[in-house]
């Protein structure tokens, strides 16, 4: 009798021990359930996860849902996520949330959106397509063609890191800097020629770069034609000598004039004056002839030997006279319009940092470089001591300043090559796209002539995902157009 009631008790507490391990599991599996986690991506609101992990629309990692958030939903619509889910796939289906319903219009490829499908499918990675609601798709922009209005709410915007800039209405200055390049003043290069065929005695001037001034000798020709001229002239000279005399006026004054021509026939042939003199007083013609330095420069040329035969035409010298001297600087097509007449510039030199030069634009070329691409600019300096020497480079500054208008960091404008995008916040939550002209950029500023008024918010950052987004919803936008022409 005692061991039956012994065993007795024992089955009872067995009992006990396994009602209570029931209960406590059931418990423990409620409670996870009722703190099971879902995630969500800040951009794409609509997708949703049982685990952590990044969206496939944007890549961006997914977020907790807010308890409270997830409650109220659940408590307005009267169903669990989870049954919500399953019964997603169905086309067309009511979805009731807080605000009211929702209606799927169609489902989209993840990847790609301008495919899409009116039933539930998967892609050829084996990804599921996602709903499009009806309230998801707004208005087409007729702004910006491929782009869209872009809402996102505050928490979005704080994980995106979207920032954003009043667009303000100034002056926008700053430095347009090039390189010159020393020339010499084209008005001051002299070439030396020889107007009658001969033979180089000697050349008194025998290298490149020698210093000359004007009247120096620079060679001695042999010219048969010279020495005729020469013999011509002093036959002329007696022949006036002797129809001087005559009573008969004209004779006189023919005498005259053919002395005359002689002699200017030797000027023309560039006999030094000197020479002419010397041969009235001798009377007796030179066999050679010296020729002398037109200007003073340098000799940046020379094509004659001594003992070499010449013809006219033929160069012998290059005379360049750099005490006046010519800089070149070639400034970028879009800084054309800034560069005009009279305007200042400070030239720096490579090999002398302290020295510095300030100039005026006297010239600017009517034509482009059709290789770089650059407009030419002159500056005329005095160059007495010589030292600047052509081919030298030299550093060019131009300050600048624009007139009122509105501008905005560099970052905010999105250059696609043919156009030019900036992102304006409008309301608390939406960006709009806009197509703007953008001006002169400088000092980490863009002018902004058209597309954006001043005090309007633009986005300096985060702006290419506002981009790739608003891309996504105009996608949207154009396959619900699409489907609805169907």
């Amino acid at each position: 009798m005692w061991i039956s009631v012994q065993g007795y008790r024992f089955t009872v507490i067995v009992v006990i021990i396994l009602f209570l391990a029931a209960f406590l599991s059931a418990c423990a599996d409620k409670d996870k359930h009722e703190h099971a986690v879902q995630y969500q991506c800040p951009m794409h609101p609509t997708y949703i996860s049982d685990k952590p992990g990044t969206c496939p629309i944007c890549g961006m990692d997914l977020v907790p849902i807010e308890k409270n958030r997830s409650e109220s939903s659940e408590k307005s619509t009267g169903t669990s996520p989870s049954t919500e889910q399953a019964a997603e796939p169905e086309k067309n289906k009511i979805e009731p949330s807080a605000s009211g319903v929702r209606k799927i219009l169609f489902y989209r490829n993840p990847m790609d959106p301008s495919i899409s499908s009116p039933v539930p499918t998967k892609d050829e990675m084996g990804m599921d397509y996602v709903p499009v609601f009806s309230d998801e798709v707004s208005l087409p922009d007729k702004g910006v063609k491929g782009l869209a209005t872009v809402t996102i709410d505050e928490k979005g915007i704080r994980l995106a890191g979207i920032q954003t800039e009043k667009a303000v209405k100034q002056k926008l200055e700053g430095d347009i800097r090039a390189v010159g390049l020393v020339k010499p003043d084209e008005t001051l290069v002299r070439h030396v020629h020889t107007k009658n065929s001969g033979w180089i005695e000697k050349l008194y001037v025998n290298t490149t770069g020698q210093l000359v001034k004007a009247g120096q000798s620079l060679l001695t020709i042999y010219s048969p034609q010279l020495l005729g001229s020469q013999e011509e002239f002093l036959r002329a000279r007696e022949n006036a000598m002797r129809f001087a005399n005559s009573s008969i006026p004209e004779v006189r004054k023919g005498g005259e004039d053919l002395l005359k021509a002689a002699r200017r026939r030797l000027e023309l042939f560039d006999v030094p004056e000197s020479l002419i003199k010397e041969i009235e007083r001798t009377n007796v013609p030179k066999r050679t002839v010296t020729l002398l330095a037109p200007v003073s420069g340098f000799v940046t040329a020379k094509g004659v030997y001594e003992g070499q035969q010449v013809e006219p035409g033929m160069e012998l010298f290059t005379i360049t006279d750099l005490s006046r001297i010519w800089i070149e600087a070639d400034f970028y097509e879009f800084e054309a319009p800034m560069i005009r007449l009279g305007q200042k510039a400070i030239f720096t030199f490579p090999y002398d940092p302290k020295a510095q030069k300030t100039g005026q634009v006297s010239y600017i070329y009517p034509y482009l470089d059709p290789q770089s691409r650059t407009l030419r600019a002159r500056f005329e300096f005095q160059n007495n001591d010589f030292s600047l020497k052509p081919e030298m480079y030299v550093n060019v500054s131009m300050k600048i300043e624009t007139l009122d208008s509105v501008v905005v960091p560099d970052s905010s404008v999105m250059n696609t090559g043919v156009r030019q995008i900036v992102f304006v916040r409008i309301g608390e939550d939406r960006f709009e796209p806009r197509e703007v002209k953008a001006g002169y950029r400088s000092n980490g500023l863009t002018q902004i002539i058209s597309g954006v008024d001043a005090d309007e918010k633009v986005v300096v950052r985060a702006n290419f995902l506002l981009d790739s987004e608003s891309r996504l919803r105009a996608a949207i936008q154009q396959a619900a157009e699409t489907g609805e022409s169907r």
